[in-house]
Parts: structure tokens; C-alpha cells; sequence
């Protein structure tokens, strides 16, 4: 297969792709760089136009391009579609229009467009990059390397080709890949500031921040205005624990942005940083930018009616959608019984959550109408709707289950101090009880030790299964497996290599049944693992839980403790990426707990 045929085949494979929402994060910044709208694209396709033998089209083709440099990208569309009416073969007319609606949002009409260019321009390589760029945007770093991968080779000493390339290989957590094109690039372009940011911000995924911090240096030192390597320091500088240090840095990024959508990362990382500080009345106030529309992960709520902003609720109808991840739907419930006190007896309220969790939301709070949201990708942007709502006029007010911290958790007082706001099943809470007893009379512990969603920044923030081996030979505990998803290679690695059997419950899928996951988490004696969705609904249930987290993870609110669960007791490293002593002072805590008989 051609190298122009295998793209065409990764193309439609991206078009016809299913794309789930992307969790909600604090990043680094370091995009694949370059514009589909640049004056070297631009004069690329000029030099197109000289070629065309119908002088007619050119001209038209020439407007267009003028048009896509001036930023009226409507005019440019609807120039390239007058083209390609009367000639639907000219690859440089369906290059502009996937330029044009690539900048007015339209991304999946874009990639369409790229499609049609790739298949008729004989210069591909620059398509490719094109290409690459979009599925970048959209989240899908799969597709974006084999694009990025095709325009390098078109054009191998080009650095815009090797720095895109590496940023995805990154996403794939290909790290060393990464660091091999990053490597030679620097060779042939030391003087390039987003060589060495991306460079830093591969480091740092590798569990490094203060190695990172080097290449930071580098790029700031040849250019000191340079935003993305302020904003990226002060990402390393929070692993390393120095939250005041990141919010100098951070502030010196925020000076000047390079882009909107730079902006809104930055803001939103501001606000947890305030968090981590305790400084909840200024952080709440951030956190707002975590829906901001610059976000290309922040969810856009289709959803009708009033927006609620601090209005009086007393027996007003209420409807809220819960928001981001599945764990943080769970966390950011402890607020529910709060908010039912504010609506009062004669209020009402709706609340839409992720369809797992329906049984257990129905149970936990018997008054509430408990309904299904949606979350669904299209053209590049995340939506979120409630689909079976069909009177939406019955509703006073709407809003994000995130809007009322501000209101309801505004200080470390405000946050309950007794645990169990869900209700497990309580038949199966004994079932798994007698079941656990089978096993002996050894104290039943719960293991969690990653996340389904591990992108490059986010795996950080988890240890290596390897560091678990002191936890699972301490004598005298039964260790209970809760962890979802694909971990037979870690079991079999506890069995063969660490001496350690851990139980694998049967009949119960711990993914997808989330009533029964939580009845287990309940029966267990303890569950330590790292924040996802089972360890939170376990400690939302009540459960006893030792929580392994990031240094300074805001969730921590600047305290010693994890106020959302006052049972749970966290557990640190000194800086990310150093888990071996952390798991050692867990292993040390549960000889302490459940000490063994000798």
C-alpha cells in the first residue's frame, strides 16, 4: 500500500471513529504547533493557483486564499464551494474549504474536506500535517501520529513536523519515541523554544517534573515571553510540591497567552492551584473555566431553561447534570443533601447522572427524580444532554452539579463531617459479607491501583504495579481485587512474582456493575487504592479507605486530609513520581492496623 493510500485509509478510519467525552484535566501545554492558515500554507497554495490552466478559477481560488488571510473564513467557504460546483476535482478548492471550516469549528465538514484534498493534491505531505493537526484537536492522538508521522517524512528537518509528531506519540504514552524525534530535532534546531518545551513536557510524564524543569529553562531562556514554558513550569513545579512557586510562574504565562484557548488552561490550572492553597472563596470562582468553551475536553450542556446563579431554591424545581468524570459525578454528590435543604419541602428536584449509577442515586435519595445524561462527541466538541427529559418548562432553574461549591463548600467547616451519603444495597452488602467470609477470618482488604483513562498526563499520577509489593506481603490480610478493567497481567504478577493471591470476586462485573461494585466496597474492611471511580464510591458509601494521591492534588483543599471523605486517611510522596516510599509507609500502616499473630 502507497503511503498516500494508507493515509486516505487512516482518514476514513478517523471519520467513521466513535469518540467518547475526554476527561476533564489540568495539562501541560505543548500542541502540535503550525496553521493550516499560515503564509507558508497559504503561498503553497498560491503557487497551486499559477499552475491552474483555467485562468477563471484561479482568480476565484486566489480570492479565496485572500479571504482565509484576512480571517473571513465565511467568505473563503463559500468561494471554495463555488469552485468545486462547477469542478468538484480541484484538490486545491477542497484544501481551502477544509481550512475554512476547520477555523469556523466545523470539524467534521473539515476533515471531509482534507479527505477530498488528499485524495486529488499531489503534494500530501502537507495534508498530512493538516490532518494531523485536526485529529490532534479532537483528541484522538491514535490517528494524529500516523498523520504527523507522513508529513515528518515528507519533509524530515522540518520542526514543526518533529515537534507535532513527538507531542503525539506523548498522548500515547510512547514517551521514549518521543524523546528519540525530539532529540534529533534539538540537534538540527537547538534554537527552537518548542523543541525544548515539548521535550519538557515528555520528562515530566515520565514521572521527572524536576528534570523537566531544565528543558523548561532552555526554552524560556531563548524566549522569555515564551507562555507555554512558564505555564509548564509551573505544572512541574506543582509535582514537586511548590504551589506558590507555580502560581508565580503561572501568573507570568498569564501575561500573555498565545491563544484563547492557552488561556482557559491556564485559568482553570490557576484555580486548582488555589485549591491545593485552601484558597477556596478565590479557586470556586476559577473553577468556573473548567466549562469554558475554549476547552476542548469542557463538556457544552444542551440543556434548556434558566441557568441557576444564586437564586433563592426554597420550593423552587430544580434540575441538575452532574459533570466530568464518573468519580467526580460521585464526589461532588455529597452536595445533594445540602441542596434538598435549601430546595425544602416544598421544592423539587431532578438530577441526570451516568446510567451505572441510576440504581444506586435512586436509593441514596428516594425524593430525587433520578435520570440518564448523555455525553456524546461531535465535530471536535463534547456535548451533554439529558435525553429523557421531555418537559423541560416544569423547571425553575438548571445547572451543573459543580456550580454550587462555591455556595455549599465555601470553607473546610462547610464539608460533612459524618461519611455515607450512598446507600448500598443492603441484601448484597451481606451477601458479599458472607461470601468474604469464606475466605477466612483474615481481614478482607480492597485493592485500586490505576484508572481506565490513562493519557500521558494523567498516568503520572499512578504508581507502578511493582511498587505495590510490600502493601500485598503484609502477613495476616486477604487482599480483594476491586480494580476495573483489563488486570489479569497484574494478578498474575502478584501470584508468580511477589508469593500473593488476590481474590478475584466472581459473578460481578467490576466496571459496569456499580450498584454491586459499591455493596462490595461496603463489605470489604478497607479499601486503599488511588482516586477513581470505584475507590470513590466506596468511600461515598461510608467505606474505610486509605487514598494514595498526587503531593499537593487539590482535592485535598490545602489540608492535611481529604475533606469530601472524612473517613480517609491519604497517603503522599514527597514529590509525584516517588511512590516507593509512599506504599512502604501503606505497608507499614496496615502491619499497624491489622497486626498479624505470630
Amino acid at each position: 500500500m502507497s503511503r498516500k493510500s494508507a493515509l486516505e485509509t487512516s482518514v476514513s478510519a478517523l471519520a467513521q471513529s466513535d469518540v467518547g467525552a475526554a476527561p476533564l484535566q489540568i495539562g501541560q501545554i505543548a500542541d502540535a504547533i503550525g496553521d493550516s492558515a499560515s503564509k507558508e500554507s497559504l503561498d503553497r497554495l498560491k503557487h497551486i493557483t499559477q499552475q491552474m490552466k483555467n485562468v477563471e478559477n484561479a482568480k476565484v481560488l486566489n480570492r479565496a486564499i485572500a479571504a482565509v488571510h484576512e480571517n473571513d473564513f465565511e467568505l473563503a467557504q463559500k468561494l471554495a464551494l463555488k469552485l468545486l460546483k462547477k469542478d468538484e476535482m480541484l484538490g486545491a478548492a477542497w484544501h481551502v474549504l477544509a481550512i475554512a471550516r476547520e477555523k469556523l469549528g466545523d470539524y467534521g465538514s473539515s476533515l471531509r474536506a482534507y479527505e477530498a484534498a488528499l485524495k486529488l493534491l499531489v503534494d500530501h505531505g502537507a495534508v498530512a500535517g493538516d490532518l494531523g493537526r485536526l485529529a490532534f484537536r479532537m483528541n484522538m492522538p491514535e490517528f494524529a501520529v500516523g498523520f504527523f508521522a507522513h508529513a515528518r517524512v515528507a519533509n524530515p528537518d522540518n520542526i514543526e513536523a518533529s515537534n507535532n509528531l513527538a507531542c503525539a506519540l506523548r498522548e500515547l504514552n510512547r514517551e521514549p519515541e518521543a524523546i528519540e524525534v525530539l532529540k534529533e530535532s534539538i540537534g538540527a534546531h537547538p534554537e527552537s523554544p518548542a523543541l525544548w518545551n515539548t521535550l519538557g513536557t515528555v520528562v515530566c510524564n515520565t514521572g521527572d517534573p524536576a528534570g523537566s524543569i531544565v528543558f523548561f529553562d532552555e526554552a524560556l531562556r531563548l524566549n522569555p515571553n515564551y507562555s507555554k514554558g512558564w505555564h509548564n513550569r509551573a505544572f512541574a513545579k506543582s509535582d514537586l510540591g511548590d504551589i506558590e512557586g507555580a502560581l508565580i510562574d503561572l501568573d507570568r504565562a498569564l501575561q500573555r497567552p498565545d491563544s484563547t484557548m492557552d488561556e482557559a488552561i491556564m485559568r482553570f490550572a490557576r484555580a486548582t492551584l488555589t485549591l491545593s492553597l485552601g484558597w477556596l472563596a478565590e479557586g470556586w470562582k476559577l473553577y468556573d473555566w473548567r466549562l469554558s468553551p475554549h476547552l476542548t475536553t469542557a463538556p457544552r450542556f444542551h440543556i434548556p431553561g434558566t441557568v441557576w446563579s444564586e437564586h433563592d431554591l426554597s420550593g423552587k424545581s430544580l434540575f441538575i447534570c452532574a459533570e466530568q468524570g464518573l468519580g467526580d459525578e460521585v464526589m461532588l454528590a455529597s452536595m445533594l443533601p445540602d441542596i434538598l435543604e435549601r430546595l425544602g419541602p416544598d421544592g423539587s428536584l431532578a438530577i441526570a447522572v451516568e446510567s451505572r449509577l441510576i440504581p444506586l442515586f435512586e436509593r441514596s435519595f428516594p425524593t430525587v427524580e433520578v435520570t440518564v445524561h448523555r455525553t456524546f462527541q461531535y465535530e471536535g466538541r463534547v456535548y451533554r444532554t439529558a435525553p429523557e427529559i421531555k418537559d423541560w418548562e416544569r423547571f425553575d432553574y438548571w445547572a451543573p452539579l459543580g456550580a454550587f461549591l462555591s455556595t455549599l463548600r465555601g470553607s473546610l467547616d462547610a464539608f460533612p463531617k459524618a461519611s455515607g451519603y450512598l446507600k448500598p444495597d443492603p441484601d448484597r452488602v451481606a451477601y458479599w459479607k458472607t461470601e468474604l467470609e469464606k475466605l477466612g477470618p483474615a481481614p478482607k482488604v480492597g485493592l485500586l491501583w490505576k484508572s481506565l483513562k490513562l493519557n500521558a498526563e494523567r498516568a503520572r499520577q499512578f504508581s507502578p504495579f511493582e511498587a505495590w509489593r510490600p502493601v500485598l506481603q503484609t502477613p495476616g490480610v486477604t487482599f480483594i481485587n476491586l480494580q476495573y478493567g483489563d488486570c489479569e497481567e497484574e494478578l498474575a504478577l502478584a501470584k508468580e512474582e511477589f508469593g500473593i493471591e488476590i481474590w478475584q470476586p466472581p459473578g460481578i462485573d467490576l466496571k459496569q456493575d456499580l450498584d454491586d461494585v459499591t455493596a462490595l466496597c461496603a463489605a470489604v474492611d478497607l479499601i486503599i487504592g488511588f482516586s477513581n471511580a470505584t475507590s470513590n464510591l466506596g468511600a461515598a458509601a461510608g467505606a474505610p479507605i486509605w487514598l494514595l494521591t498526587a503531593p499537593e492534588v487539590w482535592t485535598k483543599l490545602g489540608s492535611d486530609y481529604y475533606p469530601w471523605y472524612p473517613q480517609a486517611r491519604v497517603f503522599s510522596p514527597r514529590i509525584i513520581g516517588e511512590w516507593d516510599p509512599a506504599l512502604e509507609q501503606v505497608a507499614a500502616a496496615l502491619s499497624q492496623e491489622f497486626p498479624s499473630e505470630k
